[in-house]
Order: structure tokens, then sequence, then C-alpha cells
């Protein structure tokens, strides 16, 4: 589809760097959404509206933003991480005051940059301010634990969480705003420095909060610079001094910059990484529930998003009818612009319908067949969402997440086919199951939840509430990130520990105000 509103045209020239945002005189990179241009040449037909550029920064300026966390971590002596806790809840709140009035120009670049339905964007906008919000609280919560003294075999101590050290953060494009700040800023309130690097693919609606992050964090907290993850990313894991890497993103990116420390057994990994999680449809299933599930369960987004239903299994007995009306109900979806709130809008990596064809192809010539009449159907960047049956275990749709609108569907009849797939997976996030069966529901928990780390009953796959743990097994993730766990992911439990005999020294360090980690103040 073609551009007919007016886009914004942005030429960002500043990171942020130890508190200032510095002007970015060197190379720039060009922004262009999947929208194409309304007058787009049929040579040209691919190449999306300008929207502008942002900085394409080199090694040394990386290196400049590392040591910058790094000074303000001072080895865990700086003013941020020995700060009250009411210090750096305040400057989350502030962050968050000075975020909301940028709702709309972040949505509006949202929806241009990556095509997400406008809808949607809002959603995602609203849902990442709920969190900071949640997360604070939690926060309280945890100090307020940590609020007091443990006497064990005479010994007493106080038990808190501290922070582990510098921070190198690198957000994804589906989630740019919201997977992003899901892990930077529970990393930030913990007393962690940051170097955040944004998405190449949604990079710009990052840059209205760069004045939010400056006047809210202290200078070195928190540095933010742009460019390629190659030129920036590895170079800073070479250095040794990165102890907390933060990754939204895949494992091979995962491997390859760990792989870089020097000592990657020091580095703390938090990472939200691929996952093909598959939808299994009993013979005793509630079809309609089932196939509504499916929908919204694999095509959301174009079907880019780890929660996304990437293999469906129907039982042979309903195989027929589920893809019959599987297919009726994926037809039914428009495909349009994201402002127009359309189901299936523009991809916004470059040359993503071609890979999404070329699964396509590698199936149909393997015996597979695109069962939806629209399926595979192309408009400008827009690839219609595509349904594969039968799909062979040795085509590439099968073995890989495609993170894009194609499906395969496997027919069984034997349930242990299903399980050893799921158990010789290298992915283990989400499944979901639909049956009517009580039992055939406690025998797929019971198998599952040693192979996923969530089983969803008669539900797709997704992340909220995000008070629930989000996490994966095997290559989907480290770590465990929702409202709770991300606190204690970028955490560490520490103690201050006497024996009785101290017990004076230890009231008088506490009523004197003398340490802000053993600090009794109870806060609200």
């Amino acid at each position: 589809m073609k551009a007919e509103l007016t886009p914004p045209v942005i030429d960002h020239k500043t990171y942020l760097l130890n508190g200032k945002l510095i002007p970015w005189s060197g190379d720039v990179a060009e922004v262009r959404s999947p929208i194409l241009p309304s007058d787009a040449s049929k040579e040209d037909e691919l190449r999306g509206v300008l929207l502008g550029s942002a900085p394409d920064m080199d090694e040394p300026s990386a290196i400049a933003a590392l040591e910058s966390a790094k000074s303000a971590y001072d080895f865990g002596r700086g003013a941020w991480p020995t700060a009250d806790a009411s210090v750096r809840i305040s400057a989350m709140e502030k962050f968050i005051e000075r975020m909301v009035p940028k709702r709309e120009e972040v949505v509006n670049l949202l929806v241009w940059e990556i095509c997400k339905k406008r809808s949607d964007a809002e959603k995602e906008f609203d849902r990442t301010v709920i969190y900071l919000k949640e997360t604070v609280a939690e926060y309280k919560n945890l100090h307020r634990e940590g609020s007091h003294i443990t006497s064990v075999d005479g010994t007493l101590a106080q038990i808190r969480r501290g922070p582990i050290g510098v921070v190198l953060c690198l957000g994804p494009f589906n989630y740019p705003l919201n997977e992003t700040f899901c892990v930077l800023l529970p990393a930030l309130l913990m007393g962690n420095t940051c170097v955040f690097k944004p998405a190449k693919y949604g990079v710009l609606l990052i840059t209205p909060l760069l004045e939010a992050f400056a006047e809210s964090f202290p200078p070195g907290v928190v540095n933010i610079i742009f460019g390629r993850g190659r030129t920036l990313a590895s170079p800073i894991m070479k250095t040794g001094k990165i102890d907390v890497l933060a990754l939204i993103g895949n494992s091979k990116s995962s491997n390859a910059l760990i792989s870089q420390h020097p000592k990657p057994n020091r580095v703390r990994q938090v990472l939200g990484l691929e996952a093909k999680n598959p939808a299994i449809i009993f013979e005793d299933a509630n079809i309609e529930l089932a196939v509504k599930e499916c929908v919204k369960g694999a095509w959301s987004f174009n079907g880019q998003r780890c929660t996304a239903l990437k293999v469906i299994y129907v039982h042979k007995g309903i195989r027929e009818e589920f893809l019959k009306a599987f297919a009726a109900e994926t037809d039914k979806l428009s495909v349009g612009s994201p402002f127009e709130n359309a189901d299936i809008t523009p991809l916004p990596e470059q040359g993503k319908v071609q890979y999404m064809q070329s699964y396509v192809d590698e199936a149909i010539a393997k015996g597979a067949e695109v069962v939806n009449g629209r399926g595979g159907l192309v408009q400008g960047n827009a690839f219609f969402p595509a349904i594969l049956f039968p799909t062979s275990r040795d085509t590439a749709i099968f073995r890989e997440e495609q993170f894009g609108p194609v499906c395969p569907v496997l027919e069984f009849e034997d349930f242990e086919e299903v399980l050893t797939d799921v158990a010789e997976s290298n992915y283990g996030q989400q499944v979901s199951v639909f049956t009517q069966n009580a039992e055939a529901a406690g025998r797929c928990i019971d198998h599952l939840v040693n192979q996923v780390c969530r089983v969803n009953i008669n539900a797709s796959c997704q992340r909220g509430p995000d008070a629930l743990p989000f996490t994966g097994r095997k290559d989907s993730a480290v770590s465990t990130l929702s409202v709770k766990a991300a606190l204690r992911s970028f955490s560490i439990r520490t103690l201050v520990a006497c024996t009785e005999d101290q017990k004076e020294l230890m009231e008088d360090v506490i009523s004197g105000g003398h340490s802000s980690f053993s600090s009794m103040n109870y806060l609200l």
C-alpha cells in the first residue's frame, strides 16, 4: 500500500552521553517506512517513504558511551548505585511524568516506522507506562522486604538486592518501546548504569524521549547511542567492561556477543530470544474457539511476535474441518494502512516479503499446499498470511522461527508424535492446547511444563499479564522478564551481617542514616 498521509520527517542529530544531548556530525543512516510513497515507480516500488535519518555512530562513540556508564557506576561506588531507594524512585517517576506527554509523537512514529496498526501502537505506549508504574510499586515492595534484620544462629543480617554493574541494552524492532523499556528501566531502577542502542527499525520513536532521559537521570546513568549493532555492540563487549547483556532478539546475536567478552562467565544474561510456539488441537476441541485463537495467535502484527503461534498440530479427525474454517477466517483479514487499523500491514524488515516467499516455495516443493485462497498474495511490502498443509518436517518453516505471516500445519493421530517434536525442538517458550477433556488437558500439562514455560489452555500464547513470569527454555530465553522478575534479573542478593555483640554499632549505622543500603526508611 502507498502513503496518503503526510509522514514525519525527522533528521535526528543528537545522542545521549553523560547526561547531555551531544550533537552528531558524522555519518547518518536513512530511516524509511515500509509504507510506499504514493508516486513510487516500478523500479522503486519497495523503497518506502523517507522518514528522516538517525546517527550512524562509530566505535569511538560506542566506547565513549561505555566509559560514561562505567564512570557513573564507578565499581559500585557511584552516586547512582549507592543512592537511597527514594532517589531512584523519584528519577523514575520524573521520567514517566515526562514520557506521557510524548504519547502522540511516539505512537505516530511507531505506526510509520514498523507499521504497527494505530490501536496496537497506542496499546504499546499505554502498556509501557503502566508497566513502569507497576515496576516502581514492586521496587518499593522489594525495599520494604529488606527493611528488617534477620537473626540466624547469633548472626544479624540485612538482606537486600543490589545492582550488578554496567548493562548493555539492545532492543527489538517488533516492540521497540515496550520490550526495550521492560528491561532498560528495571535495570536503571536497581542501580545499574546502562548503554542503550535502539533497534534498527523503530529508531526514531526513541528520539522524542531523549530529553526525558537526560532530565530524569544523573549524568552517565543512561547513555543512548544510534547505529549498527556490529559496529557498536561488538567493540563494547570486547572491552570486558559489560556486566549484564540485556538483549531482545535472537540466539545467534546473543551468542556472538557473549563470545566476544573476554570473561563470558562474568556476564549476567537477560535475554528474550526465538520461539516456535505450537498450537495442539485435539479431536474434541471447540473448533470455533480454536480457529479464533489461532487467527489471533498466528497473525497479530503479521506474526512478528515471539509469542505468536508458529506451528499448528491438528488431530486427523478434525483436520479438514479446522483447516477449512481457519483458512476462511484468515482470508477475511484486511490488508492496508496501519493508520486504518488494517489487520495485515507492511513488513518493516528489508527483503522480508521475499524471505516469507522462500518458506512457502520450499514447503510447496516438498509437498505442501497453500490452503487459504489469499495466502501469499503480495501488496507492496505486505505479505498476506499463508497457511501450509501438509508440512514436511524437513522444511525450514517447520524447524525455524519464521517471525512473519506464514504458518505450517501438521496432522497428528498419536499425541506422542507431537510430544517428540516439542521435546526435540530448539525452542521452549509456550504452547497452546485446545481440548474440552480434563484428562487430556492434565496429560498435556504434565508433559509440556517440562518443555516450555507456559501452557495455555484453550487460548493463544501471550506475554501478559505483566505480573506473570515471562521466559523460556532452551534457545528461547535466559532469565525471566515480568514486573517482579525483571527487577530480580538485574540485581543480586546482597547482605550486611554482624554478630550479636556488634548490634549497637549496626544500630548506630541505621539510626544515624549513615548507609543508604541499610536504611530502614519504610517506603509507602
